[in-house]
């Protein structure tokens, strides 16, 4: 008498359509961009130093690479550090808001009138005060960027459910273990959402500080490039800028999916 197969089927969902090819779709994109700046290079014919040919950007890129790269490096590294000091900075701002109704009352109108004042007008007030250098790059990145960390948190911290905060004091936990088990994980989704800002307006925080004053970076070599009337050399930095942009944000959007993988917002699986 033979043995009954009691195999269990395993049913395997097939990926959809649209996530295999989710990674086609910026290229598809990037090349739609270029077939219309190309179409429009070709059809209205306007001057070099006005829209330049795409195939001479690509040239100055070439040419100009060591250059650029160079630049590049220099910009990278002013956002980076604005990015790390405008969390440090945010950070206990936002935990000592949510913590102490005293201290919301007396700091938060403050940062909000900071942010009514156009950071490009006080970027020569820096400049005075800090000198030419480095610091007024990181300066000026902080104070672009720092605001959405502040508000992200603080609205993550209060928007935990009650329900939440009296099961842990019913468990007994410290006020350490409630920020660390129930305030902190439940606020990461916030928390994330205003670094994906603040990593963006670090990158036009470092851009500002080199227009207002240095002698490399991206912002140095886009006034370098404009003065001259070369709008080549001006494109191919914007790109090398937006590179910045983009892999900073990768980069941000990668400790996401590392450290809070059980949020929807980060899952393979969530819905489309």
């Amino acid at each position: 008498m033979g043995h009954a197969d009691t195999t269990i089927p395993i049913s395997v969902t097939p990926v959809p359509v649209w996530r295999r090819m989710r990674a086609f779709y910026p290229i598809v994109s990037l090349f739609v961009l270029l077939g219309m700046w190309q179409a429009t290079v070709m059809l209205f014919e306007p001057a070099p130093y006005l829209l330049p040919h795409p195939i001479a950007v690509a040239n100055v890129i070439v040419s100009q690479f060591p250059a650029l790269l160079y630049h590049t490096g220099i910009t990278a590294f002013e956002t980076s550090l604005a990015f790390t000091l405008s969390i440090a900075v945010a950070m206990p701002i936002a935990f000592l808001i949510a913590r102490f109704r005293w201290f919301e009352e007396t700091v938060y109108p403050l940062l909000v009138v900071s942010q009514a004042v156009p950071k490009v007008a006080l970027a020569p007030l820096i400049l005075v005060w800090l000198g030419f250098g480095l610091s007024t790059k990181v300066m000026i990145g902080i104070l672009v960027a720092f605001f959405p960390v502040v508000i992200s948190t603080v609205v993550g911290l209060k928007s935990v459910p009650k329900d939440m905060i009296f099961l842990g004091r019913s468990m007994g936990l410290s006020a350490r273990d409630m920020f660390r088990k129930i305030y902190f994980p439940f606020a990461l989704p916030s928390i994330f959402g205003g670094l994906k800002v603040c990593i963006t307006l670090a990158v036009v925080g470092a851009v500002v500080g080199e227009f207002v004053g240095a002698d490399k970076g991206l912002g140095y070599l886009i006034l370098l490039a404009s003065g001259q009337m070369q709008t080549a050399l001006m494109f191919a930095a914007l790109i090398f800028l937006v590179l910045i942009g983009v892999v900073s944000f990768a980069l941000v959007q990668w400790a996401e999916a590392r450290l809070m993988p059980w949020h929807s917002s980060v899952r393979q699986d969530a819905g489309h």
